[in-house]
Parts: structure tokens; C-alpha cells; sequence
């Protein structure tokens, strides 16, 4: 049962907000990252987001990774986790990283979909540092609906404990939490890299999978593929919003829908990859309801069973997770109980970038979708 208050603070600009506090501060009174529990600004909104030139890091990236992948240092170590998604490093700090290790790291997700760090000082280095880490890789997204850090609206939290069971409660009626989606995707310039690292892990459970969209797309047979590649689908953040409002949450950006390709082309690789998910997308256009909605199982049932190109990723103490979602699908695994104090807290934060306008086959762009 989620526990929560109202209270008024002063924020930097000394305007007084409202924030539900989306946990129990008596619970919580040892915990050293109280200043990342999870509250609720109820009362600033933003208009929709404007159209940006995007400068993918990637394309000036050295392709053969001697800043951010030197042999010299016998310390670093990075390793493959599966065979077509996910690479792993060790003895690298993301806080110390320089310029060109960070173009670098942007072109190894745009080719391994996720990299996951170890042992790293990233969940203390502070606000500040975190948010000018991401914000290397493009404009930081402010989700329209979700729990946030105390001033820090770009810091999307991940919370599930005994205190607040929400995320594990919008899928109770379902016989399993998992869900994959790609990060709102929904947006007209939707999100790149995502960063996340978890400030509290379970000592078993609450892994991650991610899913390899461009493996997907080159499994599919070539009738498939030359169909897939003239369509769009949309992608709502209406059911979103309105599930925030029915649970008496604030929504701070009004909903939008957005065609895009099936098929989108990634900049830096040129590689192409399945742009649908099962979270977000709703629709193909342009087809009959009952043609969609084949093609839509065929798909999700493909991208969710598809186990031999997916990771699934346990987390330790100190690990950041970044991802590429513009080639990648993925999904928490809530598979451990929250009123058990020996397994029941996980606490994350999440820095999302936005990116390039989607852009497909031949040309094929983006666009706006119907009310």
C-alpha cells in the first residue's frame, strides 16, 4: 500500500511547490539516500516539446573505441554478455569519463543496444554531476507523469518497497510484471541513451532484460520485412496519462500520439531495427483493425519470446546500465517481495536523453498522430 503526504517546499528558484512523497520517511530514517526517494511535483506543467537539431555523439566516435576500450590498461576490462546485445566493463569510472571515451560509449550502445558498468561512484557524485554526465548525450526528458527527485524533475525515479508498491500494482491483474517498451517512445523526438543506476539492490531479484530490436528486424523473413518497411504505427502516451490520472497522479505534459516508422535506420551504425513495443505502440496505420492487430501479436510475441537475442542483466552494488532505445526494448523484472526486509527494496534513478527524429526506409519520417 503506497503511503503518502503533501508538504511545501522552498525549491532554488524560492517559489513554493507542493510535493506528495510517494514513501514513508519513518521507514527510511537510516537510509543514506533519502534525497532520492520518490516525490511528486503536483503543480508544475510544460508545454510540448519543440522540435531541436539533434548531434548524435556517436558519428564522431574513433569505430575502433582506443580512448574508451584501451588494451594499455590492464584494468579495464570489457567483455560481450551475449552474442548480439549487451557489453559489460569493469575498472572504468562513467564519472571520470573525457569527451571522446563518452563519443565512444555512444557508438558502442549504438552497436551493442546496452552497456553495463561496475563498481562505479555514479549514485554519489551528486544531482548536478549526474544530469551534466547525460546531458552530453542530448536534452534530458522530464516524464510526463512519473515520480521524480526532489528538485530535479529530470531524474525519473524507480521505486518499489514496502512503502509503495505502484509500479508492481499496475500489472497485479496480469500473471507476470514484465513489460517491455522502449522509453516513451511516444514522443515526436523520442529518447536515445538512458542511464540508470540503482541507489538500492536487492540481494537476489529485480534484474533487467533487454531485448535486441535489430536482431528482431533481421529475423523476420523478407516479405515481412519489405511490408514492415513502408508502414508506420502509433505510439500513445494517452493510456499512460490516463492511468496517472485515474490513480490520482499529475500529469505535467499532455499526452500526445506519434506515427513512426516500423523500421527505423540508426544514424551511426546505418543498421535497421524494429521501432514498436509492446508498451507504447497501439497500432499499425493505415491498416484494417483486425490486420493490425495480427501483425502487432506477431511482432510482440517475437520481440518478448525472443530469448536468444535478449539480456538479462543482474544488478550489484555500484552498477549504472545504459541503453540505446532506439535499437532496444526492455523490462524490469519485479520477481521479489517487497514485505520480505531481506529482498524488498529497489531504488533506482533514471537519466533519459532525447533524440533524432525517427527516420526509416526510403526517406520514410515521423509524424504527428490523430487526436
Amino acid at each position: 500500500m503506497s503511503t503518502t503526504a503533501t508538504t511545501t517546499v522552498t525549491t532554488e528558484a524560492a517559489a513554493p511547490t507542493k510535493l506528495a512523497l510517494a514513501f514513508n520517511s519513518e521507514i527510511h530514517k537510516e537510509y543514506k539516500y533519502t534525497d532520492y526517494l520518490p516525490v511528486y511535483d503536483n503543480e508544475t506543467t510544460f508545454p510540448p516539446l519543440q522540435p531541436f537539431e539533434f548531434n548524435d555523439r556517436a558519428l564522431v566516435a574513433d569505430k575502433k573505441f582506443r580512448n574508451l576500450l584501451s588494451a594499455d590498461n590492464a584494468s579495464r576490462k570489457a567483455s560481450k554478455l551475449t552474442p548480439s546485445i549487451g557489453t559489460e566493463i569493469r575498472g572504468l569510472q562513467l564519472s571520470s569519463l573525457d569527451d571522446r571515451q563518452k563519443d565512444e560509449l555512444a557508438l558502442l550502445l549504438a552497436e551493442r543496444g546496452v552497456v553495463v558498468f561496475r563498481d562505479q561512484d555514479f549514485k554519489d557524485i551528486g544531482v548536478q554531476k549526474q544530469k551534466d554526465f547525460a546531458r552530453y548525450f542530448g536534452p534530458l526528458h522530464i516524464h510526463p507523469v512519473g515520480a521524480h527527485v526532489k528538485d530535479a524533475l529530470e531524474i525519473h525515479n524507480i521505486y518499489l518497497g514496502p512503502d509503495n508498491e505502484y509500479r508492481a500494482g499496475r500489472r497485479s491483474n496480469r500473471l507476470t510484471s514484465t513489460g517491455y517498451h522502449s522509453d516513451v517512445s511516444y514522443e515526436r523526438q523520442p529518447p536515445g541513451i538512458t542511464i540508470l543506476t540503482l541507489l538500492s539492490v536487492p540481494p537476489t531479484g529485480g534484474d533487467t532484460a533487454w531485448a535486441s530490436q535489430t536482431a528482431a528486424y533481421s529475423r523476420l523473413s523478407q516479405p515481412i520485412k519489405t511490408l514492415l518497411e513502408g508502414l508506420r504505427a502509433e505510439h500513445s502516451g494517452f493510456p499512460q496519462a490516463e492511468g496517472a490520472t485515474r490513480d490520482g497522479h499529475f500529469v505535467r505534459r499532455q499526452p500526445i500520439k506519434t506515427e513512426h516508422p516500423i523500421v527505423r535506420i540508426h544514424p551511426a551504425t546505418g543498421q535497421k531495427a524494429l521501432y514498436i513495443n509492446p508498451g507504447f505502440t497501439k497500432r499499425i496505420v493505415g491498416l484494417k483493425d483486425e490486420e493490425s492487430d495480427a501483425l502487432l501479436k506477431l511482432l510482440f510475441k517475437h520481440i518478448i519470446n525472443g530469448q536468444d537475442f535478449q539480456v538479462r542483466v543482474r544488478w550489484e552494488e555500484g552498477t549504472v546500465a545504459l541503453w540505446d532505445n532506439r535499437i532496444t526494448a526492455h523490462t524490469a523484472i519485479n520477481d521479489y517481495d517487497v514485505h520480505n526486509p531481506q529482498e524488498g527494496l529497489r531504488h533506482g534513478i533514471r537519466l533519459t536523453t532525447l533524440a533524432d527524429k525517427p527516420t526509416g526506409v526510403n526517406g520514410l519520417t515521423s509524424q504527428a498522430g490523430g487526436a
